[in-house]
């Protein structure tokens, strides 16, 4: 049964957002039951995407990568993929009318991982984040709002500050992977030799413009996806805190982290928050 094939297929893509992300499956459950599945799948597309440019060293990733978006093509068009992950996308794909361009934007930063080292100018760096992480966004509230493209174009601005925001959060913490495992600067002009307070302010001043923007469309959002989407931007805000606090030696030095307990104690809050009606 083809149906039994599609709901397994969605299984593996939750499978691996519960692997490769507590955070995010913690959010992701925090959605109603009728959307999980279609995140969960977005999350398995861009998640093995970015595992292929980031982590499968000593394969050929522009090879893997290619490979990857001509499987993708493959099951939108057939309809169809022995890929599960591949299988779930091309469901959410066209039941949530997700334009393509998001997902080619996506795919051309994945490949820039392969070839580009350093950002060296702004727009550079908000062309790599919009294809990363903006997109990643706006795939979503695709979902959120069932696919209206009223709906759709209404959120379009914050959810696209709410990624960006996501994205550079990331991009502080693993400031000291990316210069020294992946050989990657992402931020123009900052590295780990002229890292210093004043950089981390500026960045981190830049990052909380953008939740300040992105918590306006959260507000706004379908009851179905609104207190999700505010559990990850509450422990997003959290470890921006606690990157705040940590001095910039230290954050060239370690990967800063939200311990499980620490989690925990902000769904417990958050959940207060948004029953109380404190989200509006």
């Amino acid at each position: 049964m083809k149906q039994l094939f599609d709901d397994v297929s969605f299984k593996c893509s939750k499978l691996v957002t519960k692997n490769y992300s507590t955070s995010f499956s913690l959010a992701v459950y925090m959605l109603s039951p009728s959307i999980r599945d279609a995140i969960y799948s977005i999350y398995g597309f861009v998640r093995f995407a970015d595992e292929i440019v980031d982590s499968f060293h000593g394969f050929e990733k522009e090879t893997l990568i290619n490979d990857f978006e001509k499987e993708y093509y493959k099951a939108y068009h057939s309809g169809i993929s022995l890929n599960p992950i591949l299988n779930s996308f091309q469901h959410t794909v066209k039941q949530y009318n997700i334009d393509d361009n998001l997902i080619q934007a996506f795919l051309k930063s994945m490949k820039m991982d392969l070839v580009k080292l350093d950002y060296e100018s702004k727009a550079e760096y908000e062309e790599y984040i919009y294809g990363s992480a903006d997109v990643v966004g706006l795939m979503c509230l695709k979902v959120f709002v069932d696919g209206k493209e009223y709906k759709y174009e209404a959120l379009k601005a914050e959810a696209m500050r709410l990624g960006s925001a996501f994205q550079k959060v990331n991009f502080l913490r693993d400031l000291r992977d990316d210069n020294l495992i992946l050989n990657r600067n992402y931020f123009p002009g900052v590295d780990l030799k002229s890292f210093d307070e004043n950089a981390k302010k500026a960045i981190i001043n830049e990052i909380k413009e953008d939740f300040r923007i992105a918590y306006q469309g959260i507000v706004k959002l379908p009851i179905e996806a609104k207190f999700g989407v505010y559990t990850a931007y509450v422990y997003y805000k959290k470890l921006l805190k606690k990157l705040e606090s940590t001095p910039c030696h230290d954050i060239g030095n370690a990967r800063i982290r939200v311990s499980n307990y620490t989690k925990a104690t902000l769904l417990a809050q958050s959940f207060v928050t948004y029953k109380l009606r404190l989200i509006e």
